[in-house]
């Protein structure tokens, strides 16, 4: 157990503890994970590096720690994480929020839209930032779990659009009525086969459901292509994230379904990340 310790101390023999369990960037994580237990801002860490720590402080650590070794994600941990600039709690319920999904937030927003769908919302991400960005828009959010229904509805509440927002659990578009002039929808498009390959951070701890379709990752397009077009509107767009070699593949799929101008949108690392295609 750390005690006794100054603040640099217990930071010291944590990152040890932590880049012994493999864990990426044990020094930062570290830090992180001692302003919380400490309950103070991470940029403060610093100014209580000499203090010694407190027992419940060193207590609540030394729990943090020993299941960041065990690799449960620090968003875990936190119980939130950030996307675009705003605060999400998560959970292991729901898909963390990823910096590449805010590549399929910018195409939504670089046109207009009043009525949006987020098929598999997950946490809400995608959808609540979409109508915090666009004030004037609603929007229905759907996932088969109830556990994620509850996390969006809960972050939608966080981030005020409760108004203008209702969280469906629906098996893609089993419940969904009406027409949307946006769709949009992070899928589980990782294949069965590649799931070993996943950090356990995230094969361990994040929603199977939400990462694979325990097939070859384009089940979930398959699907969401063949009905999108019942319920997009004359002139609205799909966007979906992808995996970084699916990108010809799932354009395929919508231009089968009848969309038009399909097109594969990368992030800022320069991979395939969206298909973007539109009702005619």
């Amino acid at each position: 157990m750390i005690a006794a310790l100054t603040a640099a101390q217990a930071m010291v023999a944590a990152t040890a503890r932590l880049r012994a369990a493999g864990v990426d960037d044990p020094a930062r994580d570290a830090r992180v994970l001692l302003a919380h237990a400490a309950r103070i801002e991470a940029s403060r860490v610093t100014l209580i590096a000499p203090e010694e720590l407190s027992p419940e402080i060193a207590e609540r650590y030394d729990h943090l720690i020993s299941l960041r070794a065990i690799r449960v994600p620090v968003s875990h941990l936190l119980g939130e994480r950030e996307f675009y600039g705003r605060r999400f709690r998560v959970s292991r319920d729901v898909l963390d929020p990823r910096p590449e999904t805010e590549t399929l937030v910018e195409a939504a927003l670089s046109e207009p839209f009043d009525h949006v769908l987020d098929l598999g919302t997950g946490s809400g991400c995608i959808l609540i930032t979409l109508l915090a960005e666009r004030t004037s828009a609603s929007g229905i959010g759907a996932d088969l779990s109830e556990s994620a229904c509850l996390q969006a509805s809960a972050n939608a509440v966080q981030h005020q659009v409760q108004d203008r927002v209702e969280i469906l659990r629906s098996d893609w578009f089993e419940n969904i009525e009406g027409f949307f002039d946006l769709i949009v929808a992070n899928p589980p498009y990782i294949s069965l086969e590649e799931m070993q390959d996943l950090s356990p951070e995230v094969r361990e701890h994040e929603p199977r459901m939400a990462l694979t379709d325990e097939g070859d990752g384009l089940g979930a397009y398959r699907h969401i292509a063949a009905s999108a077009p019942d319920f997009l509107m004359p002139g609205g767009r799909i966007l979906v994230e992808i995996g970084p070699t699916q990108g010809k593949a799932v354009a395929a799929l919508f231009q089968a379904a009848g969309l038009v101008d399909a097109g594969v949108i990368p992030d800022l690392d320069g991979r395939d990340r969206v298909v973007v295609a539109r009702m005619p």
